[in-house]
């Protein structure tokens, strides 16, 4: 039986928390990040790391700092653990605390590395177009998941999922590996697969600025993007200077010989739905949110809200 301490923070981790709790080992200790002041009110809030391990009555442990902070790097080593377990925790651990389990700690990273290290890789893989990804289980080094490959599985990108659709699969599928993984270390330290820093891609934060959409981009572009940033931040455009949020959408075939301006609006009726032209190609909005209301389907909004066909969205 390995005595295992995992690190995490958001509701990725969950999955891959459970299949631990639910293994033939111990899970002694879960470390996540501080609660965060969170939503309009500013409420300080939990991770769901932390929810999920109190409700289970785990110990937690939240530093602010992992690097430099020698009194929690002396309550770990005082743990013993045998192995350590990360899955988006959002710290680079250092060289001195990757040390401390004779295991050695392990990442959950949600690409095939080394495509997509860093820290959107299911964001960056829908802005991208691509049609498939996966999970990688790493062990840890100094550098941003450029550790030894352990494990990793592939998964198909469904045409019209989205990040938060796909977030949930690939959470659903690291809890699957995980166990498959501790498996392997019952009969000692399973040997890595050193990656391919020359195929190595890198993806950075993604930020609430992103969110509008740029009509001049092509129809598919709009659409990764709209997939990408669904549920969050949110893409977003404006009709007629207010801001309308962007669930959904799809390339269309559309039969015009004219020219239009990225953005402007082609038809906008209970029949086709809103469509719009963009930089190359045309795209529908199928649903959409108004400040303050639910998401609704283009026909439903359209029925309350008139829309003229040739204005152009945007600002």
């Amino acid at each position: 039986m390995l005595r295992i301490i995992f690190m995490g923070t958001p509701d990725f981790a969950l999955p891959a928390l459970e299949a631990i709790r639910n293994s033939d080992h111990e899970l002694i200790a879960v470390i996540t990040q501080p609660d965060r002041p969170k939503g309009r009110g500013k409420l300080l809030t939990p991770p769901p790391v932390k929810v999920w391990a109190e409700k289970n009555q785990i110990p937690v442990y939240q530093p602010l700092r992992v690097r430099g902070n020698q009194i929690f790097m002396e309550q770990i080593r005082s743990l013993a653990p045998d192995l350590i377990v990360t899955a988006a925790y959002g710290q680079i651990l250092p060289g001195e605390f990757l040390d401390i389990p004779p295991l050695g700690c392990i990442n959950i990273h949600a690409s095939m590395l080394p495509e997509y290290r860093g820290a959107s890789p299911i964001q960056q893989v829908l802005l991208d177009g691509r049609d498939r990804t996966g999970v990688s289980v790493i062990y840890m080094d100094i550098g941003m998941d450029t550790g030894d490959i352990i494990y990793a599985k592939e998964l198909a990108i469904n045409p019209d999922e989205n990040a938060g659709q796909l977030h949930d699969r690939l959470a659903h599928l690291a809890g699957t590996m995980i166990s498959e993984v501790l498996d392997m270390f019952e009969k000692g330290r399973p040997e890595g697969k050193p990656q391919n820093s020359e195929k190595a891609t890198y993806c950075s934060k993604i930020e609430k600025t992103m969110g509008e959409i740029q009509w001049s981009k092509s129809a598919a572009e709009i659409n990764n993007h709209i997939r990408a940033l669904t549920p969050w931040p949110g893409a977003f455009t404006f009709v007629n200077g207010k801001r309308l949020k962007v669930w959904k959408a799809s390339v269309r075939e559309y039969s015009t010989n004219e020219k239009h301006d990225p953005g402007t609006v082609l038809c906008a009726d209970r029949t086709n739905g809103l469509i719009v032209a963009c930089g190359r190609g045309i795209l529908r909005i199928k649903e959409l949110q108004v400040p303050g209301g639910r998401p609704m389907s283009d026909l439903e909004y359209l029925r309350g809200n008139p829309v003229a066909v040739g204005i152009r969205l945007g600002h």
